[in-house]
C-alpha cells in the first residue's frame, strides 16, 4: 500500500490536470473509431461456439439452390380475396413490392401455375400451364386450382382461402459467400497451425473486407425492409397485412439493439442522475461520478470500433451494465469520504481524499476481481454470444475500476466538495434497522434463510430450456403478430430441413441399366438391382413414407418434398400415380421452368442427397424441440431403416435447438466456475476457511433465488436469463467484501461483535444500501426493452441483487457473530 500511496503522492493528487489532458487524448483517440462501433443480429451471432450446423445449413441451401433471404407478407382482405377487385388489389400490392430496386423476384398466387386445365397432361404441362398473371381466369377456377394443388394450400393460401402470402425476394449476392468462404478456409489454416505470415495477413484483409461489406449489405437490406413497410402502410386500408421472414427478423432484432443501447443508456443515466442528487443533495457528486461512468462506456464504445468487435442482442445491455457497475465503485468511494469528513471534520480536502483511496482502493479492487471473475464465467458457456458478453464485460470491468481509481481522485483534487451539514451530523442511518433486526432475531434469520434454500432446491428441480422464439416479442411487435398469422394460416415458420443421402453404389455397380436382368422402364427392380438416381419407384415409395411420416407430426405445419411434386403430377395425370416409366423421365418431362419450383428444391442428383422442407409451428404450446428432433432421427434411422450417417437434420431450428440445449451445461459450468473463482478468492483474501464459507453463504442464496424463482413461475433459461446467476454472484459478492473487510477494520477498536455490527450497518451497510438501490433501479429501466428476454434479465437480476443486500445485511451479520471467524483482537 506505501508504494500506491506514494504514487497518488506523486502523480496523481498534486497533477489532476496531467492526468485529465493525458486521459482526454486517450478519449479522444477512441472517438476516432466510433463510426466503426456495429451491431449484428445474424445467424452467426447466435450459434454455438464451433458449431457446425450453422455451415451445415449453408451447404443444404447451396445444394438445393434454396434459401430464406425472403420477405414474407401475409395478406387477409378485409373483402373476398377471389374476386376481380379483391385479386387486383393483391396485384398492385404486389406489383409495388416487386419493382424495389433490391427484389429479385416475387411468389405469389398470381404468378404460380395453376395446373386447372382440363386438357392438362404429362404431355402439355409446357403449354397448358395458366396462371393469373398471364391468362384470364376466373376468380373462383383459380381458387379452387390453388387450393386442390398439394403444394400451396398452407403455403401461399390458407385452407380457407382468406389469407394468401407474397414471398418477397432478398437474394445475398455471391459476393457474400466468396468473401465468407475465403475467410472460413484461411481460418480454418490459421487455426490448424500451417498458416503462414502471409495467410496470417490475407486473413486479416478478407475479415475486415467481409465485415466491411456484410455491414453494407445490412444497411441496403434495412433499407429496403423501411421502403416494404411504406408499402404495406398504403395497403391496410382494404387488408390485415403483416411482415415476416428472417431478414426482417434480423432487421428488427438490430432495431431492437439500437433502441435497448440508447433506451437503456439515456435510461440509466435519468436514474443515476436522480439517484446521486437525492442521495447525496450536492452537483458535485452528480457531476464526479457521472463522468467516471461516461468516461468507462465512451472508452469501450471506441474500443469495440476499434477492435471490431460487434454489439449482439446479450451484449446490447453492456452499456447499462457498466453504468451502474461504474457508479457503484464511486458510491463506495463517496461514502467512504463523507465519512471520514464526519470523523474529522477540520481536515484537509486533500488528506481526505487520500485516505479515501487508501481505504478503499483494496476493497473495490477485490470487488472488481471478483466481478470479473463472475463475467469471465461467461466464457465457458459454449454460447458464442455468451462467450462475447462475458469477455465485454470483463474488459469493461477492468476500464471501469482504473478510471475510479484515477478520475475520481483527480476531479475531486480540482472541485473538492464542501462541507456538508448532514455529513457531521450524528443521525443515526436506516440501515442500522437491519443490525437490529439481526440482533433480535438471529434465529429468524437462520430459519429463513434455510426455508428459502428449501424452495430455491425445489424450484431448480423445476428449470426447463424449452421456449419459443415467438414469445422473445411482445405481442404488440410485428414479428410476434406476423409470427402468429403464419404459424396459425400459412403452414408454420421455423424452419427444419431433413436430408436423406442415398446409400453408396455397390462395388460392382454399372451404370448402364440394361446390365441387370431387371428392365427399370418396365418394372420395379428389386433392392440389389441398384440404379443409381431417386427416380426409383422403391427409392420414392421410401422417401413417401419419410413425407408421411414427417406430415403426421403435430409439431410439423407445411412439409414438402418430391412427394409433394409426384402428387401434383399424379393430378396432372388425371389421378393416377406414374408409372416405373414416367417417374424415370420426371427430370425431363418437368419443363424448365418449374424445374426449380418442383424438382430442384428436393432432389440433387449430383449430390445423392433428397430434401424434406418442414415448417415448424413456433405456437405450438408443448413444443419440445429436441424431443421432436430426437423422435425424427430415431424413427429414420430405427423403423424406416437408413443409416444415421444418412440422415442430417439442419435449419434454424437444429442451430436454435443446439443453442437451448446447451443452456443448462452452460448454466452448471458458468455457476461451478464461478463459485470456485470467488471460493479460491475468499480463501486469498481472508485466509480463512470459515470465513470463505461464511461469505459464500448469502451469493449461494442470492443465486438460487433467481433460478428458483423462474423453476417456481415455469420461466425457460434462454439465451438472456442463463447470465443471470452468475452475474448475481459477481456483483452479490461486492457487498459481501465490502462487509467484511469492514466488520474486520471496525471489530480490532474493541473486539464486540455485535457493537462492530451496529458500526458495520451504520457505515458501509449505507453505500452496500445505495449501490444495491442504485443496481436495482438500473435494471428496471429494461423492462422498457421489446425484447422479453432482456425484460427478464432486468427483473430477476434485480431481484437477485434485492436478495443479496437482504442476505449481506442480516444472514452474512449472523453467521459472523454465531461463529466468530476473526482472531480476537
Amino acid at each position: 500500500m506505501n508504494r500506491i500511496g506514494a504514487f497518488y503522492d506523486r502523480f496523481i493528487l498534486p497533477h489532476p490536470w496531467i492526468v485529465l489532458v493525458l486521459f482526454g487524448a486517450i478519449l479522444a483517440l477512441a472517438a476516432l473509431r466510433f463510426d466503426q462501433f456495429r451491431l449484428d443480429a445474424s445467424a452467426e451471432s447466435l450459434v454455438l461456439e464451433n458449431d457446425r450446423s450453422l455451415e451445415e445449413y449453408r451447404q443444404v441451401n447451396r445444394t438445393f439452390t434454396t434459401s430464406d433471404d425472403f420477405l414474407v407478407v401475409t395478406y387477409t382482405p378485409h373483402e373476398p380475396l377471389f374476386t376481380p377487385e379483391g385479386l387486383s388489389r393483391l396485384k398492385a400490392l404486389r406489383d409495388e413490392l416487386q419493382a424495389l430496386e433490391a427484389v429479385s423476384s416475387t411468389n405469389s398466387i398470381l404468378n404460380v401455375p395453376l395446373l386447372h386445365s382440363p386438357d392438362l397432361t404429362l404431355d402439355t404441362v409446357d403449354t397448358e400451364i395458366k396462371t393469373l398473371d398471364e391468362h384470364e381466369v376466373a376468380p373462383d377456377t383459380a381458387r379452387q386450382a390453388l387450393l386442390d394443388n398439394p403444394m400451396y394450400p398452407n403455403l401461399l393460401l390458407s385452407e380457407d382461402a382468406g389469407t394468401t402470402a407474397i414471398q418477397v425476394n432478398l437474394p445475398t449476392p455471391e459476393r457474400y459467400f466468396e468473401l465468407l468462404n475465403q475467410r472460413d478456409n484461411l481460418r480454418d489454416r490459421v487455426n490448424s497451425g500451417n498458416a503462414s505470415a502471409d495467410d496470417q495477413r490475407q486473413l486479416e484483409q478478407v475479415s475486415q473486407e467481409f465485415i466491411r461489406y456484410t455491414e453494407f449489405l445490412g444497411k441496403e437490406r434495412d433499407a429496403t425492409i423501411k421502403k416494404v413497410r411504406v408499402i404495406l402502410d398504403n395497403h391496410r386500408e382494404h387488408a390485415s397485412i403483416h411482415l415476416g421472414g428472417v431478414p426482417m427478423i434480423v432487421a428488427d432484432m438490430i432495431r431492437f439493439i439500437q433502441n435497448d443501447l440508447s433506451t437503456f443508456g439515456l435510461g440509466v443515466l435519468a436514474f443515476l442522475l436522480l439517484t446521486l442528487a437525492i442521495i447525496f443533495r450536492q452537483w458535485r457528486w452528480v457531476l464526479v461520478p457521472l463522468l467516471c461512468c461516461g468516461f468507462t462506456v465512451w472508452l469501450m464504445i471506441g474500443f469495440l470500433g476499434w477492435a471490431q468487435w460487434p454489439v449482439t442482442v446479450i451484449s446490447s445491455n453492456f452499456i447499462s451494465l457498466l453504468l451502474i457497475m461504474t457508479l457503484s465503485l464511486t458510491i463506495h468511494l463517496i461514502v467512504r469520504y463523507r465519512e471520514f469528513q464526519h470523523d474529522e471534520p477540520g481536515a484537509a480536502p486533500r488528506d481526505v481524499l487520500r485516505r479515501t483511496v487508501m481505504a478503499m482502493i483494496k476493497p473495490c479492487f477485490y470487488m472488481a476481481i471478483t466481478t470479473i471473475v463472475a463475467f469471465g464465467s461467461l466464457t465457458f458457456s459454449g454460447i458464442r454470444p455468451v462467450i462475447d458478453f462475458g469477455w465485454m464485460m470483463t474488459l469493461g470491468l477492468s476500464v471501469a475500476f482504473i478510471i475510479t481509481f484515477l478520475v475520481f481522485p483527480a476531479l475531486l483534487s480540482l472541485l473538492p466538495p464542501p462541507l456538508d451539514s448532514r455529513v457531521t451530523s450524528d443521525r443515526i442511518p436506516f440501515t442500522d434497522a437491519f443490525a437490529r433486526f439481526t440482533e433480535r432475531f438471529g434465529g429468524t434469520v437462520l430459519v429463513g434463510s434455510g426455508v428459502i434454500a428449501v424452495l430455491c432446491v425445489i424450484g431448480l428441480s423445476r428449470l426447463t430450456v424449452e421456449n419459443s422464439f415467438i414469445d422473445y416479442f411482445k405481442s404488440s411487435t410485428e414479428i410476434h403478430q406476423g409470427m402468429i398469422t403464419i404459424d396459425d394460416r400459412l403452414g408454420g415458420t421455423t424452419p427444419l430441413d431433413v436430408v436423406i443421402t442415398d446409400e453408396p453404389p455397390p462395388e460392382n455397380y454399372s451404370d448402364d441399366p440394361f446390365a441387370s436382368d431387371c428392365d427399370p422402364f418396365v418394372e420395379d427392380c428389386d433392392e440389389e438391382d441398384y440404379r443409381d438416381t431417386w427416380y426409383t419407384y422403391q427409392k420414392m415409395r421410401q422417401l413417401g413414407d419419410v413425407h408421411d411420416y414427417l406430415n403426421s407430426l403435430p409439431e410439423t405445419g407445411k412439409v414438402l418434398s418430391i412427394s409433394t411434386t409426384l402428387d401434383l403430377l399424379a393430378q396432372i395425370n388425371g389421378g393416377t400415380p406414374l408409372n416405373a416409366v414416367e417417374l424415370a423421365f420426371v427430370p425431363a418431362a418437368v419443363p424448365d421452368d418449374l424445374q426449380d419450383i418442383l424438382l430442384t428444391p428436393y432432389i440433387s442428383e449430383e449430390q445423392s442427397q433428397a430434401r424434406f422442407s418442414i415448417r415448424i409451428l413456433e405456437t405450438m404450446p408443448d413444443l419440445r424441440r429436441q424431443d421432436l428432433l430426437d423422435r425424427i432421427h430415431n424413427h429414420l434411422t430405427t423403423d424406416l431403416g437408413y443409416a444415421p450417417e444418412r440422415v442430417q437434420l439442419s435449419g434454424m431450428t437444429v442451430m436454435y435447438n443446439n443453442m437451448l440445449q446447451s443452456l443448462f451445461d452452460s448454466q452448471i459450468k458458468t455457476i461451478g466456475v464461478v463459485f470456485a473463482a470467488i471460493m479460491v478468492m475468499f480463501l486469498i483474501l481472508f485466509r480463512s476457511l470459515k470465513l470463505a464459507l461464511i461469505g459464500m453463504a448469502p451469493n449461494l442464496i442470492a443465486a438460487g433465488s433467481v433460478l428458483g424463482l423462474m423453476g417456481w413461475l415455469g420461466i425457460p433459461l434462454d439465451m438472456m436469463t442463463i447470465t443471470v446467476a452468475a452475474i448475481t454472484v459477481g456483483i452479490a459478492v461486492d457487498d459481501t467484501i465490502h462487509y467484511i473487510h469492514r466488520f474486520k477494520t471496525e471489530l480490532a477498536k474493541d473486539g464486540d461483535y455485535l457493537a462492530t455490527m451496529h458500526r458495520c450497518h451504520r457505515s458501509i451497510g449505507q453505500a452496500m444500501f445505495f449501490t444495491s438501490l442504485t443496481i436495482i433501479s438500473g435494471f428496471s429501466i429494461l423492462v422498457l426493452s421489446n425484447f422479453i428476454p432482456t425484460i427478464y434479465f432486468g427483473l430477476f437480476t434485480g431481484f437477485a441483487m434485492f436478495m443479496a443486500l437482504v442476505g449481506a445485511l442480516t444472514l452474512l451479520p449472523r453467521l459472523i457473530i454465531l461463529f466468530k471467524p476473526f482472531p480476537a483482537p
